[in-house]
């Protein structure tokens, strides 16, 4: 089950990874804004995941319960998704990527506040490692892409994303285990989709669909489908399996999955930085999930 739980969080990460750039093509002629495709994020996942509930478990949901699923559509959904995408359309790829490194931190901080977990050495020594790790990845490309209009925006948005998404981990670790993955991401991604709706319809009116390529089109879908949906079935898997601690740590493997796709285009080389970087991700992963074990 462990075993599982690390798969799928690979597998989360490795969709995620290729979100920055993805996105950052599908924004760049202005056609597809970033409020229209996280809108397209939310209400297209939240159409999948319904569809997908007809097929399994049907759950009743009482009113509290929904009440902390839309707290959960908020934290985990909303304002993480949502801010990752304005942000990185305001900033460069790659100083998002280094942003999402803090994301464990903010985790490990939040742990010790409202659960008291304790910050052991070896869990703060393992974070520091995939942080340096995945920083020095991320300097070490040379395809990480132009900086957007408002950098420190942008910057401040990925953040943003990361605090909310680190909140949502620690509050919510032992509400995950009440419902089925299908029910708690039908519920999440419906308020979700519902919060954001009102403020998107305006630009999904005024959009020229005419103007919307075949690459456009393709980049879109893969935000929604692997970007979001698939990526989001397989975080869920590992949240319930694994702690949150261990969840955020693999936040690290997006920088080597965006290096790796800019080696096979031929947009990056690999160099010893790179080895040495990698290394610093896998220890300090070894190093959390041996620490958390203890625990």
């Amino acid at each position: 089950m462990k075993l599982k739980g690390h798969l799928s969080l690979l597998g989360a990460n490795a969709c995620w990874g290729l979100m920055a750039p993805v996105a950052k093509l599908v924004m760049a002629a202005g056609v597809i804004t970033p409020l229209i495709l996280a809108d397209f994020r939310m209400l297209g996942a939240a159409a999948l995941f319904w569809i997908l509930s007809f097929f399994g478990k049907q759950e009743r949901v009482p009113w509290p319960d929904l009440l902390r699923l839309a707290g959960a559509g908020m934290l985990g959904i909303l304002f993480n998704q949502g801010c990752y995408i304005f942000g990185v359309g305001y900033t460069s790829p790659g100083e998002a990527s280094i942003i999402t490194t803090t994301m464990p931190m903010w985790v490990m901080l939040l742990a010790r506040i409202i659960w008291r977990t304790p910050i052991t050495p070896l869990k703060a020594l393992g974070i520091a490692l995939g942080a340096a790790g995945a920083v020095m990845l991320v300097y070490s490309s040379t395809g990480s892409g132009e900086r957007g209009g408002n950098p420190v925006v942008g910057d401040l948005l990925v953040l943003t994303a990361q605090l909310s998404y680190a909140l949502y981990l620690t509050l919510y670790k032992n509400f995950l285990q009440k419902y089925t993955l299908v029910t708690m991401m039908k519920w999440m991604f419906t308020f979700a989709a519902l919060a954001i709706a009102p403020f998107a319809m305006s630009s999904l009116a005024a959009m020229e669909w005419s103007l919307v390529t075949p690459a456009m089109a393709a980049g879109a879908a893969y935000v929604v489908v692997f970007g979001t949906f698939v990526a989001y079935i397989f975080m869920m898997t590992g949240q319930k399996l694994l702690p949150p601690t261990v969840v955020g740590i693999y936040n690290y493997f997006q920088p080597i999955v965006a290096s790796c796709v800019g080696l096979w285009l031929g947009l990056d080389v690999f160099t010893a930085t790179k080895a040495f970087a990698v290394l610093f991700i896998f220890a300090g992963v070894y190093l959390v999930t041996t620490a958390t074990r203890k625990n």
